[in-house]
């Protein structure tokens, strides 16, 4: 059975996939107040992204191998 994507956790995972992200950056762009959009949660759930300690940097957001297969598979990455 395959999972469907959803957009916006696509989209975050594309935007982390760009360039590591200091985690403050990520909770203040990705903030909700609603309960239903776990964006961030979702792709840490599912394993697409990271959050690791980078010397200099502090806290930063990271896409992991399996957010690389995500969005290869969804036609995000070549």
């Amino acid at each position: 059975m395959t999972e469907t994507a959803d957009p916006l956790v696509l989209d975050f995972v594309e935007w982390i996939a760009r360039e590591p992200r200091v985690y403050s950056e990520v909770v203040a762009t990705w903030k909700t107040s609603c309960p239903r959009l776990t964006i961030w949660e979702d792709a840490a759930d599912h394993g697409y992204v990271v959050r690791e300690t980078i010397a200099g940097f502090g806290l930063v957001v990271t896409i992991t191998e399996d957010g690389e297969k995500f969005l290869r598979a969804n036609g995000r990455i070549g």
